[in-house]
């Protein structure tokens, strides 16, 4: 099963609460959360938001091409990201932002740091970029409480989330097409790499979750409610009692549009368990982005 959680109760410290979220991290590796600071219209009014910018223009789109900036910001076509080798490119749609660093920082160089890229639409770049902050500030409470259910000071992961490398993606799956076989999928079996991931989706189903023993779970949030899951980062990090659970979307005959914020650490936390060499958060994910997104696998 997968836990249904209040996160006002989590923030309140309340037991029952905690108990269900450890649960969820140390078991399952999913749960849904309701009761958050981003209420159904905002969602909503998000979901609206990348949907009308899927639906504009391919030339539109093109200008945005990630494939351009030789990083991870902006729009990826149909193909363009491969989260496993034994399955064909992901068949969806996505577009990418996340935390700029000014150029004088010494990690601006980083790639996972790049500049956004975002269209000519000014509506659009507030309403992502309010979206942003939001969904930040939820996870890192959500984050908080993770701290707290698993027997550490509420505070233990703040400081590495000083300069995250949090990013946010619209997905847009469209529906199943005909052709598609037994190693197409809107994205194939994966674990997530980073941290915390918070989710919206449209309500659609989709989503299915890999049980401990063996076959699926489908999960789904209404907008307003939200998806919660765990990386392989936090994996490492807590020395296993947090597990990064492997989920996919197979599609089906309704378009999908979801919205998952990778809430993620400063490039340069160690995130391996005590003892062992040093893994730091950034080298791991840019290697991760490298196995994934196309249009880099062809430079490692």
């Amino acid at each position: 099963m997968i836990p249904r959680i209040d996160a006002a109760q989590l923030a309140r410290g309340e037991t029952a609460s905690l108990e269900a979220l450890r649960e969820a991290a140390t078991g399952v590796g999913f749960a849904t959360v309701f009761n958050t600071a981003l209420d159904a219209q905002h969602v909503c009014d998000v979901l609206e938001t990348y949907r009308k910018f899927f639906k504009g223009t391919d030339a539109d789109k093109a200008v945005l091409d990630m494939a351009r900036t030789g990083a991870n910001r902006g729009w990826g076509a149909a193909g363009s990201e491969q989260v496993d080798l034994d399955a064909n490119p992901d068949f969806k749609q996505f577009f990418d932002v996340g935390f700029e660093l000014p150029s004088h920082h010494p990690l601006s160089d980083k790639t996972v740091y790049a500049p956004n890229q975002w269209p000519q639409d000014v509506a659009f770049r507030a309403a992502i970029s309010g979206y942003y902050t939001a969904a930040c500030d939820v996870s890192l409470a959500l984050l908080r409480a993770i701290a707290r259910c698993l027997g550490a000071d509420p505070g233990y992961f703040d400081a590495a989330f000083q300069t995250p490398m949090a990013l946010l993606r619209g997905n847009f799956y469209p529906s199943r097409p005909a052709w598609a076989g037994a190693r197409d999928f809107g994205i194939a079996t994966h674990t997530d790499y980073g941290c915390l991931t918070l989710l919206a989706t449209d309500g659609s189903p989709g989503l299915e979750v890999r049980k401990r023993g063996g076959g699926w779970i489908p999960v789904s949030a209404p907008p307003g409610e939200f998806v919660i899951n765990f990386g392989e980062m936090l994996e490492f990090w807590t020395e296993g009692q947090v597990k990064a659970t492997p989920h996919r979307v197979v599609g089906g005959d309704a378009e999908r549009i979801s919205v998952p914020l990778f809430f993620n650490p400063s490039y340069d936390t160690n995130v391996a368990p005590a003892g062992q060499p040093a893994i730091l958060a950034g080298d791991h994910l840019s290697a991760r982005y490298n196995e994934t997104y196309v249009h880099l696998q062809s430079k490692t």
